[in-house]
């Protein structure tokens, strides 16, 4: 039938992309757009509102996922403007490095975005999912979940947390047809990881302690995340797909 031909179809999904200004949530964004779903692309950045091309089916919201009231903006207004939402993709996430000396309003503000958000924006989601068919929740989260990771404890915690929450969503909401998954990047070239890069040293050591050589790009995460929102993946929920060039598995 149709679902052999097209399990990896996306084509018509509406979906919700946090974080969706630049770097990962851009590409994605993109990605799901090109592969023919409509897409709410939200940011805290006013630019968000000019990241659509006339003609593609979607829309932009402004918004701050730490907010309880903008989450529910952004549900209501996707809901409202593309008609459900059958995808979530959790992107937004802050880093706040701290050496030798992490201070208590980074660590809270980390929290806040990077676990917390998710959490009560994906619930909101998922009670309007067990309305339809089901859904897909997909976690960006980083390899700094599975492995120890320098000078970014808060960071480490929200994302390793994160695959935690990804775990216990997909336990409470495997009733109501929703599934939960997480995707941990390796060292992508974004905005965020830029100083890293743009030091030839840093940069040359990230690559080689990959398996393939090479830092990632954002359109490295965007097949994952298609893959995770289609019917390719239906008989996955609660876990997590490393995207990192081999770093977590190399050995030497």
């Amino acid at each position: 039938g149709i679902m052999s031909l097209d399990r990896f179809s996306v084509a018509d999904r509406v979906v919700i992309v946090t974080g969706a200004t630049r770097g990962i949530g851009r590409a994605v964004a993109e990605g799901f757009l090109a592969a023919g779903a409509k897409v709410a692309l939200v940011g805290r950045s006013e630019s968000i509102l000019e990241q659509l091309e006339a003609g593609q089916a979607g829309i932009a919201i402004r918004a701050d996922v730490s907010s309880a009231e903008d989450r529910q903006r952004i549900c209501q207004q996707t809901r409202e403007q593309l008609g459900a939402i059958d995808v979530l993709v959790n992107n937004a996430g802050i880093t706040r490095s701290g050496q030798g000396e992490y201070l208590e309003e980074d660590w809270d503000h980390t929290l806040d975005v990077n676990l917390k958000a998710p959490f009560f924006l994906s619930q909101l989601v998922a009670q309007g999912m067990r309305d339809q068919e089901g859904g897909s929740i997909v976690n960006i989260g980083s390899i700094g979940a599975r492995v120890g990771m320098p000078d970014n404890p808060a960071y480490q915690a929200a994302k390793g947390g994160l695959l935690q929450l990804t775990r216990a969503m997909a336990r409470d909401w495997a009733g109501w047809n929703v599934r939960v998954n997480q995707v941990n990047p390796g060292y992508i070239h974004t905005e965020m990881s830029a100083a890293s890069y743009a030091d030839p040293e840093k940069r040359e050591e990230r690559a080689e302690r990959t398996m393939l050589g090479r830092w990632g790009t954002p359109d490295d995460l965007v097949g994952a995340c298609l893959f995770l929102a289609s019917a390719a993946s239906s008989y996955m929920t609660g876990t997590d797909i490393n995207v990192d060039g081999g770093w977590i598995a190399k050995g030497m």
